[in-house]
């Protein structure tokens, strides 16, 4: 098939999973794939750590979704959630997945930016469900001649990550956010990802995002729930988007725990410094603006932006 052939297409269900069209072929290649013991791999919903910079701060914060005992409340409620909302919304996208991807690929050549820039973040930190046939690899391809320790990023709810890394006790991390922000980011996302069903209208994007059920990779709120409830029988750290950003340095050294390393404290602020939005953002490896133009419309949405107005939370939530 021609790559045009997968764009906008709608998502393929697999084991009860809508997922994006052109990952669902041969999808024998992500059931059979073969871990290795040291793999590390990084896992989020999509769009679960986009910095939202607030430029003015009439802005009440609803801690209220941040943590997972709650978040089976916030279906139900509609979203009728009592916060001051802005009118303006000053912000900034910044892929959480990619974030994580850097500063973990940070932390494991020791805070050497230099060697963080041996390549594009896709081929460093390949997607494992991800392929664009005709245009990029497919993840489990790349994965399979990248040396160890690979890091392995994915979108996949816990059940459909291959058995392999469950039998190999491989570490895996995984991002949660806040359910509202996810919503308008991933809506935002969709408008400039060819590779996605056309999101069409918010109103209708956020009444299939609350029920889950025809999202892509499934149910936001099932999604964190059972990565969540995995960590009692798998090596997993659960972080939180909000915990990152309050505190990089603290949720950082959780990390170098995590990963058995022992690093300095100038090698920690040097991370911190290299995975900030402003030196990210203008990181031809970590801005994406190596992807083929096909796939990401950047001229809609950059993939990383700042200092524009990114989304009206009276706009988005007033009516719910």
């Amino acid at each position: 098939m021609a790559t045009e052939d997968y764009l906008r297409q709608d998502c393929q269900i697999v084991h009860g999973i809508p997922i994006v069209y052109a990952f669902s072929f041969d999808w024998d290649r992500i059931e059979n794939f073969q871990s290795r013991p040291d793999d590390i791999v990084i896992a989020t919903y999509p769009k679960s750590g986009e910095f939202s910079v607030l430029e003015k701060s009439n802005l009440m914060v609803c801690h209220f979704f941040m943590m997972p005992a709650f978040y089976k409340v916030f279906f139900p409620l509609g979203m009728q959630i009592s916060i001051q909302l802005l009118t303006n919304l000053m912000g900034c996208l910044f892929p959480g997945t990619t974030w994580l991807s850097e500063i973990v690929d940070m932390i494991l050549n020791n805070g050497d930016p230099d060697k963080c820039k041996r390549d594009a973040i896709f081929n460093k930190v390949p997607m494992l469900e991800f392929v664009v046939p005709g245009k990029m690899p497919a993840g489990t391809e790349q994965l399979t001649h990248m040396p160890s320790p690979r890091m392995v990023k994915t979108h996949l709810p816990v059940n459909l990550l291959p058995k392999s890394f469950w039998d190999k006790g491989c570490k895996i991390i995984y991002m949660a956010r806040n359910a509202k922000d996810v919503a308008v980011s991933f809506y935002h996302f969709d408008l400039m990802n060819k590779l996605h069903p056309y999101p069409g209208s918010w109103d209708d994007y956020l009444e299939k995002f609350m029920t889950g059920k025809t999202m892509i990779f499934g149910s936001w709120y099932d999604h964190v729930k059972n990565w969540w409830d995995k960590r009692n029988d798998h090596v997993i750290l659960y972080l939180f988007y909000e915990d990152m950003k309050e505190d990089p340095k603290r949720e950082i050294k959780k990390i170098i725990h995590f990963l058995g390393k022992n690093l300095d404290e100038s090698v920690v602020d040097n991370i911190i410094y290299h995975t900030s939005f402003d030196v990210m953002k203008n990181n031809p490896m970590t801005n994406y603006r190596m992807a083929p133009a096909a796939v990401m419309d950047h001229s809609i949405s950059p993939f990383m932006r700042k200092g524009k107005m990114l989304y009206n939370f009276s706009d988005h939530f007033l009516n719910f």
